[in-house]
């Protein structure tokens, strides 16, 4: 169990991230990574995020997150564990991708390289990351078919924050935290909140086996 954070200020209004938020929203997250932590945030101060890291396939520094690519054009937040991910690695090589690290972080970022969205096909496992584009200017955020790991997220209409998480999420600013009755009500009826929903108005799940793409435009619907 590792957790994720990530703050993506897409509108041209938006204020540039404020690092304060997101070492709070990293902070919050500490419970789930007691292994190492780590944050980044883009020279434009555009796309940041946050990283707390339970180890488990890699051990060594060169397994730690946030990832970057070789060409530094990818950055990835993941929380999971891909069961494939030997035999991906594998494929990646003899296509001639170079790996420095055993980690199933990095087959993600060469797979996201190769195929794009298109890469959700080839995963056998548990997940939730995102993945901050520079050529197409904007992060993928993606979780497992069954939904087993948490992704949340709020978008004010200017920046959107993602984290795995609600109480990370309620860090930050601008989040709409009233409560929402029907929500509730699921919770009274069912013992829990249906998904997508939560509790608050302004915080939703991106759906089980959902995927979205979020750009200078804003956020589509998600994708299943």
């Amino acid at each position: 169990m590792c957790g994720i954070a990530a703050i993506f200020a897409y509108h041209p209004d938006a204020p540039p991230i404020d690092p304060a938020q997101l070492s709070r929203m990293h902070d919050t997250l500490a419970p789930r990574g007691p292994d190492g932590e780590g944050k980044w945030v883009a020279d434009d101060s555009r796309v940041a995020f946050a990283h707390r890291r339970l180890s488990i396939s890699d051990l060594s520094e060169t397994g730690a997150q946030p990832m970057r690519s070789a060409d530094g054009a990818l950055q990835i937040v993941f929380n999971g564990e891909i069961y494939n991910y030997r035999a991906l690695r594998d494929q990646l090589i003899a296509e001639g991708a170079v790996f420095v690290s055993n980690s199933d972080t990095e087959v993600l970022l060469h797979l996201y390289a190769r195929k794009g969205p298109a890469m959700l096909d080839d995963l056998r496992g548990m997940f939730a990351f995102a993945i901050s584009d520079e050529r197409r200017k904007g992060p993928f955020l993606a979780r497992d078919p069954y939904g087993i790991r948490p992704l949340y997220f709020a978008d004010d209409g200017r920046t959107i924050r993602v984290a795995s998480q609600v109480k990370a999420l309620l860090t930050g600013s601008n989040i709409d935290t009233a409560p929402a009755p029907a929500e509730h009500a699921g919770f009274f009826l069912f013992g829990y909140v249906p998904e997508p929903w939560t509790l608050y108005r302004g915080i939703e799940a991106l759906p089980a086996g959902g995927s979205l793409w979020i750009d200078n435009s804003g956020r589509g619907e998600p994708r299943r």
